[in-house]
């Protein structure tokens, strides 16, 4: 099942909304309290679980260890993806640092700079590698998915590099957009943009 894009990043924030309700001690929940947490409407959320063919909510609401496991299914690739990290900046250590542990499926399992103060050593709980060592790392570790936290300048280098090197997936977070064969899934995240998107609407309000 190929869901739209953005079906997909609401069912993932949905089971992030979950897990936390069941290690609040909260094990049902009604689809307008799942919509009211994620500022969308009762209509969206479930029209988002039908479309993964899950409706049976109860009189209590969705089971949520349940629908976590629907979710997962859809998600998750059953042995789970190994991921990379290029560039060992502050950016790249704290998005280390931040995600590793949070999902069993997906694992980040190496890191990649060209600062010999870096290689050869772990960092944020993972080993570091030498950039030119990529090809034969990613091979060694069965790496499909990579993320971009190098400088910018180097981005579209880097890109390329992943791509020969067999990477099928990468989410960019420099400023630098780069351009990928139709066969690698492409996401790119830019912090200034976003943030420029809320000082937008900050001010927009502001003169309401």
């Amino acid at each position: 099942m190929k869901l739209p894009e953005k079906t997909v990043e609401r069912l993932s924030e949905y089971r992030r909304t979950l897990l936390n309700c069941l290690a609040n001690g909260k094990t049902h929940i009604y689809s307008h309290e799942l919509a009211g947490l994620h500022n969308i409407t009762a209509v969206q959320v479930r029209r988002d679980l039908m479309l993964i063919g899950y409706s049976s909510m109860k009189k209590k609401g969705y089971d949520a260890q349940e629908l976590i496991s629907v979710i997962g299914k859809l998600l998750d690739c059953e042995d789970g993806l190994n991921v990379g990290v290029v560039g060992m900046g502050n950016l790249g250590r704290a998005v280390t640092a931040y995600f590793n542990g949070k999902r069993p499926k997906l694992n980040i399992v190496a890191a990649f700079d060209v600062d010999p103060n870096k290689t050869n050593r772990v960092i944020a709980g993972v080993n570091c590698y030498h950039f030119k060592d990529l090809a034969d790392v990613v091979k060694k570790s069965n790496i499909e998915i990579a993320i971009i936290a190098s400088p910018p300048s180097t981005a579209s280098m880097v890109a390329e590099q992943l791509v020969n090197a067999g990477i099928k997936g990468i989410l960019n977070f420099t400023t630098i957009p780069i351009t990928v064969p139709d066969n690698v899934y492409l996401e790119e995240y830019d912090m200034i943009t976003f943030m420029e998107k809320v000082a937008y609407f900050v001010k927009q309000n502001s003169m309401k």
